[in-house]
């Protein structure tokens, strides 16, 4: 476009040499002349203002000519806080984000995941992979596991195991655990009914022992207790089965409202987590992250494909059927750029404004010129041929008076 404005300038000075010459020959040329001297004018007129805003016209130092160069760092202040006070503020950001359904969006990506197509996803996620090979396992695996283990201790475990089994119990949901525990009690009685043998035959008399008695006795205690378990197992009704509901009420009201019991909760769980059975499990399922991560930045597709996938398109579809859900993520979407906005925008500011001083005047002159773009060369190009019309309205004034 620069070519096409200083040709048609060109073109301008040679109809104007010309006509010039033949201005003799018809009436007509010298309206022509007219129109190619002044649209001259008006073409080197705004090349000179164009050229001025970027540079000094033939490197001249011609007065408030460069315009941008030597304004550089106030113009870097005044677009910085441009920025600031429309765009950065709080109330426009907020103005901003109620109109986004973030939510929604997220959860059309998620019920169709572009997954590894594209350019973009292809190389995050090779980015994804080459970065988590790169990072020192054993220190970002020790933060990770001692994240996991600070977070278990700061967590106070007894009044939420109270709450889940309070709600179980509300909610009848607690019945798969009493059928659990009759189950295991079948299991433990099966397992040690020689021990019971031994207990009886250990505290029987000679007599009994002698006759066979103790034999006698310890397969009543045995046949009675199977007897006992199996109608807890048959009966809802059954009075131990009571006995046991209470005792699970108790036991959650007391996890949430005993200190004695949270304490020995408490200390429970911390010797859990300082047994090394349990050190190893958090050491395994770290492992068991990290390849999972690996293997959905290598494979993407594949990863995807299967239960990850499924649960992914799920709460995509769940995103965009759940108003609720998504209101709640889109009010936290909103509260947290317009906390960003007034905690970083002066930084976010500072940030425009230092790089744009931080640039030499060439860098800023030719980044500026390449945004305006074609748009700077057409008011050249308007300019010649304003200029020539203006010139043959002139012309035929002077002519008709």
């Amino acid at each position: 476009m620069r070519l096409v404005a200083t040709g048609l300038l060109v073109l301008m000075a040679g109809v104007f040499l010309a006509a010039r010459h033949f201005q003799d020959l018809h009436p007509a040329i010298p309206f022509i002349r007219a129109f190619a001297e002044a649209a001259m004018v008006g073409g080197l007129a705004d090349w000179f203002a164009v050229t001025a805003l970027f540079r000094h016209p033939l490197h001249l130092p011609i007065p408030h000519t460069a315009i941008i160069p030597r304004n550089k760092d106030r113009i870097a202040g005044t677009l910085a806080q441009f920025l600031r006070d429309n765009f950065l503020t709080p109330s426009v950001v907020a103005r901003r984000m109620q109109r986004l359904n973030l939510a929604g969006a997220a959860g059309r990506w998620l019920a169709n995941p572009p997954m590894g197509r594209g350019r973009i996803g292809a190389g995050a996620y090779r980015l994804g992979a080459d970065l988590l090979e790169s990072l020192d396992q054993e220190r970002l695996g020790g933060m990770a596991k001692s994240a996991i283990a600070a977070r278990l201790r700061a967590i106070d475990i007894a009044p939420l195991f109270g709450q889940a089994l309070g709600a179980a119990i509300a909610n009848g949901r607690h019945l798969p655990l009493l059928e659990g525990m009759i189950r295991w009690a079948q299991r433990i009685l099966e397992s040690n009914e020689h021990l019971i043998r031994e207990m009886v035959h250990a505290r029987s008399g000679a007599v009994m022992r002698w006759t066979g008695l103790d034999e006698t006795v310890a397969n009543k205690i045995i046949d009675g207790l199977h007897k006992l378990i199996a109608e807890m197992a048959d009966d809802p009704s059954h009075p131990l089965r009571a006995k046991a509901e209470e005792g699970l009420e108790r036991l959650a009201h007391d996890l949430q409202n005993k200190p004695e019991l949270r304490e020995k909760v408490e200390a429970f769980k911390a010797e859990m987590l300082e047994n090394q059975a349990f050190q190893r499990w958090i050491d395994g399922l770290w492992e068991q992250s990290r390849s999972a991560l690996l293997r959905l930045a290598r494979d993407p597709e594949r990863a995807l494909g299967g239960k990850l996938g499924e649960a992914m398109r799920q709460f995509g579809e769940t995103l965009q059927d759940d108003k609720r859900l998504a209101d709640t993520i889109n009010r936290f979407a909103r509260r947290t750029a317009v906390g960003a906005a007034s905690d970083y925008g002066d930084g976010i500011v500072r940030l425009v404004s230092d790089t744009i001083r931080g640039w030499d005047a060439r860098t800023v002159t030719g980044r500026l010129e390449n945004a305006v773009g074609r748009d700077l060369q057409y008011i050249r190009i308007n300019g010649t041929l304003v200029g020539g019309l203006v010139g043959v309205a002139i012309h035929a004034v002077d002519t008709l008076l």
